[in-house]
C-alpha cells in the first residue's frame, strides 16, 4: 500500500513539476475611441464572450481555450449608438499566447496575435 501511495505521489510531482497545463489565449481589448462603447462582443472558434460597457481609456482582459479554428470577431456600439463589426485574423484549435486589440478611432480595430505555434 505504501508503494502505491508512493508511486501515486510521485506521479503527481512530475505532473506539477511539469507544468502541464492547458493552452489558452490571454486577450486584452483596448477601447482607445475617445468615448465610452457598449454592448462589446468577441466571437471566436466555439464560443464568445463580451461586455456591457467598456469606458474610454479602460482595458478589458479574457482568457479563453481555443476549440476550433476560424476567424476572430468583434463587435460594439459607439457612443453615437452606431454598430461597428471587425474580422481579425484565423485562430487555429491548441495556439496559446496573447492577443490584444485595440480598438481606435474613428473606426478601427487593429487585432495584435502573438500566438504558438504560427500557421
Amino acid at each position: 500500500m505504501r508503494i502505491l501511495l508512493a508511486l501515486a505521489a510521485a506521479a503527481l510531482a512530475i505532473t506539477t513539476i511539469s507544468g502541464c497545463r492547458s493552452p489558452y489565449v490571454e486577450t486584452t481589448i483596448a477601447n482607445r475611441t475617445g468615448s465610452d462603447i457598449t454592448e462589446l462582443q468577441v466571437e471566436y472558434p466555439s464560443a464568445s464572450f463580451g461586455k456591457d460597457a467598456l469606458p474610454s481609456g479602460a482595458d478589458f482582459h479574457y482568457r479563453f481555450k481555443l476549440q476550433g479554428s476560424g476567424p476572430i470577431k468583434l463587435s460594439y456600439t459607439d457612443a453615437a449608438h452606431q454598430d461597428h463589426a471587425f474580422t481579425g485574423p484565423t485562430l487555429y484549435e491548441g495556439q496559446q499566447g496573447t492577443l490584444r486589440i485595440e480598438i481606435d478611432p474613428p473606426n478601427n480595430a487593429v487585432f495584435a496575435p502573438t500566438l504558438t505555434p504560427a500557421h
